[in-house]
């Protein structure tokens, strides 16, 4: 049934009390026409109260139709009714998009703070939790780090002895072979132990102890941009969009230029032979990395419009030998997310055909917050 809320004590502002809230509240008319809205309503669709009123709540979002749908349902029975796990994009920002819960409820009754509503007026109550989600995922992502690192140490002991003895007696042989001939086998068999050696270091990451200085990341990402660009196919576009507002980090120089490179090339190589990538840096406030809630970080993200991270390797991407291509070693992204989570950062990815975001979050320093 419909909601006749009760009247608030005398002296109290409704409109400046339901502005406090973290929850985003907005108020439609019987039209579907938005008459009212919060500031958090505001700040997650990204537009103005003056901007919105008047306007379809559908239209404010990338993908508006199952909300519209859901309102007029309310509002025909009269019934308060939710959408849980809705992937809520606003129109207004293309690199935004979260997860929300959505309550409908109908107002009699009630008029919305400054506004006077007649019947079929909805109250629209949209609670975000991209954020708990994120954490659950990182969480996941660190324990997966983990285990990877784990499995990479037992398969390197597993490989190396053997691959140590293989070495070993092919250049015994090498030394009692008659002719040149019959030595080149023996050093085939040299070259691939020494190769397998090699990939077997990469799975176990950088060795050496992190150097950490001040680098300003977009000089990092320019010259990531200039690899990737002498790497990729011509019909493959290679942009920047950087925020300049972005301080310099404390990072292992190296290193860090290590992961964006594996990040560019595994999006161009997705990419084939044609498409577009974007190097793009961000701040963003009050995230979490893991279970730490920082007040910003940087995003550094890898944007291209491929085919996508097929849907049976969401849940491994991360791990070592896991791939998608024929000639992959499944050791890029990997390596990438340690050397991330060594900088106390962390490697999320967001894929569907079309659209695949890799953000590389990392903690732009001062202290943190334990998140809830």
């Amino acid at each position: 049934m419909a909601r006749e809320l009760p009247a608030i004590a005398p002296g109290v502002d409704a409109a400046a009390l339901i502005n406090l809230l973290a929850t985003a509240i907005l108020v439609v008319d019987a039209r579907g026409l938005v008459c009212w809205l919060n500031a958090a309503a505001g700040d997650l669709l990204a537009v103005g109260p003056a901007a919105a009123r008047g306007r379809p709540l559908g239209s404010l979002l990338a993908e508006g139709e199952p909300i519209e749908s859901l309102i007029a349902r309310s509002r025909a029975s009269g019934e308060v009714l939710a959408m849980r796990g809705f992937e809520l994009a606003p129109s207004a920002r293309d690199d935004a998009r979260y997860q929300a819960d959505i309550t409908m409820t109908p107002l009699t009754g009630m008029p919305a703070p400054g506004s006077a509503l007649g019947a079929g007026a909805v109250l629209v109550e949209i609670a975000d939790t991209t954020q708990p989600g994120r954490m659950t995922r990182d969480a996941a992502l660190l324990a997966q780090q983990g285990g990877s690192r784990v499995m990479a140490r037992q398969l390197a002991h597993e490989i190396k002895n053997p691959l140590g003895g293989l070495r070993g007696a092919a250049q015994l042989l090498e030394r009692e072979l008659p002719n040149e001939e019959l030595k080149e086998y023996t050093r085939v068999i040299i070259g691939e132990a020494d190769r397998l050696r090699a990939l077997v270091d990469s799975l176990l990451g950088p060795a050496r102890p992190m150097r950490r200085e001040p680098v300003n990341v977009h000089e990092l990402l320019d010259h990531v941009y200039r690899l990737a660009r002498a790497e990729a196919p011509a019909a493959v576009a290679i942009e920047r969009d950087y925020d300049p507002s972005l301080p310099p980090l404390a990072l292992d120089r190296d290193l860090m230029v290590q992961a964006m490179l594996n990040l560019a090339r595994n999006a161009v190589q997705a990419l084939g032979e044609r498409g577009a990538l974007t190097l793009r840096s961000r701040a963003l406030m009050h995230a979490t990395i893991g279970a730490e809630r920082h007040r910003v970080i940087a995003s550094l993200q890898f944007e291209d419009n491929g085919p996508g991270v097929p849907a049976e390797l969401g849940e491994t991407i991360f791990y070592p030998l896991v791939t998608a291509r024929a000639d992959g070693t499944g050791l890029g992204l990997a390596v990438a997310q340690d050397i991330a989570t060594r900088h106390g950062g962390i490697i999320e990815f967001d894929s569907r055909p079309g659209h695949t975001v890799f953000s590389l979050l990392l903690p732009m320093g001062g202290r943190h917050e334990q998140a809830a």
